[in-house]
């Protein structure tokens, strides 16, 4: 078993991972351990874990550590595991993955799976797969600007603090969209895999990141008001009832514009994006 593990969790969620590591040596699973070490590393990690021949890699991480591995096992025959030790943990909650330690090495030890339908996202700058959602203007703003140490510092507060700061000074430029063909115009939107945005908050009810397509979240009005109205919808699950926002399944979803764009939390480059199902699914250890 192979674990990459993404160290800017911070300490105390290392702590965590240290007695899931123990739990499972305790059992006599071999491990090895591998430490990323800048963006795009659990991807080279992973893709190198495969090739020799590992059943099982496990991220140790966020939704974009998760995402990174998830890139690295396309087309191979291993399975994903997950020990949840990020800020908003979408994925986790999503599939309904253990947090507790001895859980999650219950989980792992055992090794059933379930199959998983990432999306990928090709743009200029090439390709870049998700697992949970990318989204593009607003969202992705504050994920482009907000600080690792404020994350470490503030958890998920630190995102609050950073769509206040945002709300000041983002300028909402105009996206176009095609979904499946049809066209529409935006100030931001969310390409999702489930239900679950920013943690356990809902976005997209009936969605499920076990099936093929997306649910495509359109938020139609640009400006602050519409944005701090969305955000404080947000904690109460009534994002879906957003003035301006609709619902859409896509099975392709093309995006224009000079909006940032984030996936599964990490910054992904602008808006200019045509978003597909990943070639096959992922075979991802579910408890």
């Amino acid at each position: 078993m192979l674990i990459v593990f993404n160290p800017a969790a911070g300490r105390r969620r290392a702590q965590r991972l240290w007695r899931v590591l123990d739990l499972l040596v305790q059992n006599g699973i071999r491990l090895e351990l591998a430490e990323t070490g800048h963006r795009g590393h659990a991807t080279e990690l992973a893709r190198e874990g495969a090739a020799r021949g590992a059943g099982l890699i496990v991220a140790a991480g966020g939704d974009g550590t998760i995402a990174e591995v998830a890139n690295g096992l396309c087309g191979a025959a291993v399975s994903l595991g997950v020990i949840p030790l990020g800020t908003a943990n979408v994925l986790a909650h999503e599939l309904g993955l253990p947090f507790a330690p001895r859980a999650v090495a219950a989980a792992l030890a055992f090794g059933r799976t379930r199959l998983l339908w990432p999306g990928i996202a090709r743009g200029p700058s090439g390709e870049r797969l998700f697992v949970q959602m990318l989204g593009a203007g607003f969202d992705a703003a504050v994920v482009h600007h907000l600080s690792d140490a404020l994350k470490r510092l503030c958890g998920r507060g630190a995102y609050v603090a950073q769509s206040l700061c945002e709300i000041a000074c983002y300028n909402f430029p105009k996206l176009h969209l095609r979904l499946d063909g049809k066209e529409l115009d935006a100030a931001s939107v969310i390409v999702s895999k489930g239900r679950f945005y920013a943690g356990r908050h809902l976005l997209a009810p009936g969605a499920s990141p076990m099936e093929r397509g997306f649910t495509v979240a359109v938020f139609r009005r640009r400006g602050r008001l519409p944005a701090l109205v969305s955000g404080a919808l947000l904690p109460f699950d009534l994002l879906p009832r957003a003035p301006g926002m609709c619902l859409v399944r896509a099975a392709a979803v093309d995006i224009e514009g000079s909006a940032p764009a984030q996936a599964d939390g990490d910054p992904a480059g602008t808006a200019m994006l045509r978003i597909t199902d990943a070639p096959a699914p992922i075979a991802i250890v579910a408890g």
